[in-house]
């Protein structure tokens, strides 16, 4: 590939707690193009700047004109440390390691959110009877190493979205196991506060998965997140129960985000689990759950839900954000 710098090429990253992903993007046409997707252990770096440079050095390109990178955690002033990878990430350092002339970093759901609207039907499965209508406000939430959540607002033709910590909320229990549940992840955490995502992670399903066991008078061992959904997927009991729970809570916590956000327009399930689990979601408690809303039952009946299939869904709204509207949408 032409190693010269080039002001049609952009480069865009998605890093999460686990994986970082690198593209380049063409701007030739009238919609940014994914260019040699690839994804990267964070763990095989000490930082994303090594990790970048390492990307621009295998694909042969030097100095492309713009990046915008999606992170996992909170931006404060252009930096941010990761939630969960142990990384400090700025877009000075970016600029410098990477040559560009502008480096923007942007929230991985906040690009999730600008992706949402432009995948096509064979992205997405439907959970439940309603299929997306094209209008109203979105919510994108969705378990990996943690549970991001953001929502993008739509009015009079403009989409923004809308960065949020929903994943710290908390973990609000629905009957007598929930509840036990919880209390056995409190003293876990020495008496803590116990949020989403303690439950809808990779890290807590593992809790889960034991802590449910327990509750329900049965002994497990102790398996990964990767272990207990690969043994649900072939019917093993024990590990189908655990990743049922999960689609069950999954289900109440999107109901009460699609509440909090008034995504009418529908939600969208985002992250690496959820697509492992798809066809166990779609029989799941998750739909009923959703819409389990007392008086506002019927507003979330009436929200469809989705699951994103995408692979690099973060990467494709990092690349929205590098367009004039997107840029205007993130700053």
């Amino acid at each position: 590939m032409d190693g010269n710098h080039s002001g049609g090429l952009g480069l865009v990253g998605d890093i999460g707690g686990t994986n970082a992903r690198f593209a380049l993007v063409e701007f030739d046409g009238p919609d940014p193009r994914l260019i040699e997707p690839t994804a990267y252990k964070g763990e095989d770096y000490g930082t994303a700047e090594d990790a970048i440079e390492d990307y621009l050095r295998k694909v042969g390109v030097r100095h492309p004109d713009q990046a915008v990178v999606a992170v996992a955690g909170p931006i404060d002033h252009g930096q941010v440390h990761m939630t969960n990878l142990d990384w400090r990430i700025s877009e000075d350092g970016l600029r410098r390691a990477g040559g560009f002339r502008n480096a923007k970093l942007i929230n991985d759901f906040t690009a999730q959110a600008l992706a949402a609207p432009r995948l096509s039907p064979k992205d997405l499965r439907q959970i439940g009877q309603l299929p997306t209508s094209g209008e109203g406000d979105l919510a994108i939430l969705g378990p990996g190493t943690g549970f991001g959540v953001a929502g993008l607002v739509r009015r009079h033709g403009q989409e923004i979205p809308l960065a949020t910590e929903g994943g710290h909320v908390a973990f609000a229990p629905v009957d007598d196991v929930e509840i036990e549940v919880l209390r056995a992840l409190s003293k876990r955490l020495d008496g803590g506060r116990v949020s989403v995502e303690r439950i809808l992670s990779g890290p807590g399903m593992e809790d889960l998965h034991i802590d449910l066991a327990a509750t329900e008078g049965r002994q497990v061992e102790a398996l990964s997140a990767k272990q207990i959904t690969e043994r649900a997927v072939e019917g093993c009991g024990d590990s189908l129960a655990t990743v049922n729970r999960f689609c069950a809570v999954l289900g109440s916590t999107a109901g009460d985000i699609a509440l909090t956000l008034g995504a009418r327009g529908g939600v969208f399930i985002a992250g690496g689990i959820a697509p492992r689990i798809i066809d166990i979601l779609e029989k799941s408690a998750f739909r009923e759950r959703f819409e389990s809303k007392g008086r506002l039952s019927g507003f979330t009946q009436a929200i469809p839900t989705h699951v994103i299939l995408h692979p690099h869904t973060a990467l494709i709204g990092a690349a929205v954000a590098l367009t004039p509207e997107g840029r205007a949408a993130v700053s």
